[in-house]
């Protein structure tokens, strides 16, 4: 009975995983599949080729089922399929079909697409479809027909990728959510280890701050492709949005560098320091960090974060090294802190000039 209990559940479980899945990608699936359609008759019209088929495969194969659709990547795929079926058809037609053909048809598409662009997923798609053609050598179509089929898809399915492009801005405020919180975390978990002078909450907290990159990273790559593609689609319209957000993206990573030098300089600067001056410290870093998680929750609603800019400007003028403690390991850390503050003052919207004069001066 238990056991039945446990297999129900999980496929229940399993159920549910499949229909999220199903749900998140029916739409692309469906632009795909009339691309990869549309590509097929294009392509016999064009070229009156009776089973264009692999125009349909360079459009099924460039668009995929993912709403994150990089145009790099899509062009990539189309010409690696092109140069794919262009090479394979050229060696079947001088050498044959066989074993060493293959071998020697994969080697000449490689190194053609390693040769054109360093992406990989433009020479995995050549070797493929370079091996689709030796396999299968019967030359209709007439000298690199397949080719031009191929052509044909990638150019449908970038049409489809420009005209028909997913708003990005709920993903990259999700991943922006994330990659602030993160930082907002390593900040409080300082905090909390510089009032107790606790060193192994400072190293668990530089190891918190070292596995945020890839949220980061991934969020600073996202929207730095997303921002390049609206230049060229109809997410033209949410280019403000996306600029602020890609502004934001380089100002938390950077601030999260500036943290971690903090958090490693932490242990040196607060042997000598009092209870006191340790608790001064502790209270900015809290008081930071609410100002992060302020701008966490305006990226994740796409709003003005005004709440933040107030929190993290009182927190810039407070950030005085000589008012905070006369011990100067505190004061080293003080200081240390009022460049990230600077750095997410600005990405909660603050003119840099402003955000640097809210500084106390030296």
């Amino acid at each position: 009975m238990a056991r039945r209990v446990v297999r129900r559940v999980v496929l229940r479980a399993r159920a549910r995983q499949g229909y999220s899945r199903v749900r998140a990608s029916f739409w692309p699936l469906l632009q795909a599949a009339a691309a990869a359609g549309a590509a097929y008759l294009l392509a016999g019209w064009v070229f009156g080729h009776a089973q264009p088929f692999f125009a349909s495969i360079a459009a099924w194969a460039c668009l995929g089922f993912s709403f994150d659709r990089d145009l790099r990547k899509i062009a990539e795929v189309a010409f690696g399929v092109t140069v794919g079926l262009a090479v394979g058809d050229l060696v079947v037609r001088l050498i044959g079909s066989g074993w060493w053909q293959l071998s020697t048809v994969l080697v000449v598409a490689a190194v053609v697409a390693r040769f054109v662009d360093r992406g990989a997923v433009l020479a995995a798609q050549a070797g493929t479809q370079a091996i689709v053609i030796v396999g299968l050598p019967s030359l209709t179509g007439g000298p690199f027909g397949r080719a031009a089929d191929a052509m044909v898809g990638g150019a449908v399915a970038l049409a489809f990728a420009l005209l028909t492009p997913t708003d990005p801005r709920r993903r990259l405020r999700t991943l922006g959510t994330v990659a602030t919180t993160a930082l907002a975390t390593v900040v409080e978990q300082a905090a909390t280890a510089a009032r107790g002078a606790d060193e192994d909450g400072l190293e668990a907290a530089l190891v918190r701050a070292r596995a945020a990159d890839p949220a980061l990273h991934e969020f600073l790559d996202r929207v730095h492709s997303a921002s390049e593609q609206a230049r060229v689609t109809v997410n033209r319209v949410h280019r403000e949005e996306l600029r602020r957000l890609e502004n934001q993206a380089v100002l938390v990573e950077r601030a999260m560098r500036s943290v971690r030098v903090l958090v490693r300089r932490a242990p040196y600067g607060l042997q000598h320091a009092s209870a006191t001056e340790r608790g001064v410290l502790a209270d900015l870093l809290d008081r930071y960090a609410a100002g992060v998680r302020q701008l966490a929750s305006a990226i994740e609603t796409g709003q003005d974060a005004v709440a933040a800019r107030g929190t993290l400007t009182e927190v810039a003028r407070d950030a005085d090294p000589h008012e905070a403690a006369a011990d100067w390991g505190i004061q080293s850390l003080v200081l240390l802190l009022r460049s990230p503050v600077v750095d997410v003052l600005e990405a909660a919207g603050a003119a840099p000039d402003a955000a640097r004069a809210a500084l106390h001066e030296l």
